[in-house]
């Protein structure tokens, strides 16, 4: 079990999926955590790409919507891809996406980063089962 704070983002345009996310996280007392929120990608790689020094301050979990304005989820992978090098530590990224389109899924499965695709709504149960699997890592 892991003695420290997990690192939880979630990456999302919509602010009441952010909100309804926090709210669940925040009841999961058992775990000790950090929760970051981003509207679109590109300031999750900005934000990425100042932590590099201090990696502490990385995910370990990424919770990642497909469709943002600015830069999507995909988008954000291909830069996170090109980062991956610098990060010392394995993050969790979850593509978490209304879509059911199988071509945003077979695009999320070409990155090997992805751990899943989980279609919204994300249920509590599947939210709290992915934290813990993460925590007791």
């Amino acid at each position: 079990m892991r003695n420290d704070v997990l690192n939880i983002c979630i990456v999302d345009d919509d602010n009441i999926y952010q909100f309804a996310m926090g709210r669940i996280l925040k009841s999961m007392e058992d775990v000790p955590k950090q929760i970051i929120t981003f509207s679109d990608g590109e300031e999750a790689i900005e934000y990425f790409e100042k932590q590099i020094n201090t990696q502490s301050s990385l995910p370990d979990v990424l919770l990642l919507d497909i469709n943002m304005p600015i830069m999507d989820g995909f988008q954000f992978l291909e830069a996170y891809n090109k980062l991956k090098s610098k990060i010392k530590q394995r993050i969790a990224i979850y593509m978490i996406s209304s879509s059911v389109d199988p071509v945003d899924i077979e695009t999320a499965n070409k990155f090997d980063c992805i751990i899943d695709y989980v279609t919204k709504p994300l249920k509590s149960a599947v939210l709290k089962d992915i934290i813990k699997k993460h925590y007791a890592a």
